[in-house]
């Protein structure tokens, strides 16, 4: 009695709450997961219980995924003595970081301080990873022009990437 008023306690009072539609089929799959071990010697892949259940797989995979007990980004997966390793050093985007982003918007101010011709020269230049010459042919200039206005495009961003505050 005292363990069924604990669960009823931990269940009324859950941050998170699932439905109980979902914690039957959950229930369900858990009892067939069983089974299907027992019976391949192997753990069942989510299309075989799908089948055996006769659910979808986004139905199984949503009620395994809505009974399993959260997981802090702090938790520890694993230590050899040292710093452990968390869930967050496994799930951490390190390409988005704060500084990237910064510089991002940075350029992307000082690229549009460019005029016209420049955006193009730059694009085709660094974007499309073209040489002088492939943009001078495009654009119809010489390649010592498409040199002197990349040198001052660059230029003119540098000097706006200078005067915005960081």
């Amino acid at each position: 009695m005292i363990a069924g008023e604990i669960r009823r306690y931990l269940r009324d009072n859950s941050a998170i709450r699932v439905s109980r539609s979902i914690r039957d089929v959950a229930y369900r799959v858990l009892q067939c997961k069983e089974a299907l071990t027992a019976s391949l010697d192997r753990e069942p892949t989510l299309d075989e219980i799908a089948r055996a259940l006769e659910l979808s797989r986004q139905e199984v995979s949503q009620a395994l995924d809505a009974v399993c007990a959260p997981v802090s980004l702090y938790d520890s997966v694993y230590s050899d003595g040292g710093d452990p390793l968390t869930v967050m050093d496994q799930v951490q985007d390190t390409r988005n970081t704060e500084g990237n982003w910064m510089e991002h918007i940075t350029l992307a101010s000082a690229f549009r301080s460019l005029g016209p011709r420049e955006k193009e020269i730059l694009s085709l230049r660094f974007y499309s990873g073209k040489t002088q010459m492939e943009v001078a042919r495009r654009l119809g200039i010489s390649q010592a022009q498409v040199s002197r206005l990349e040198k001052g495009a660059i230029s003119t961003m540098r000097r706006c990437i200078s005067v915005i505050p960081s």
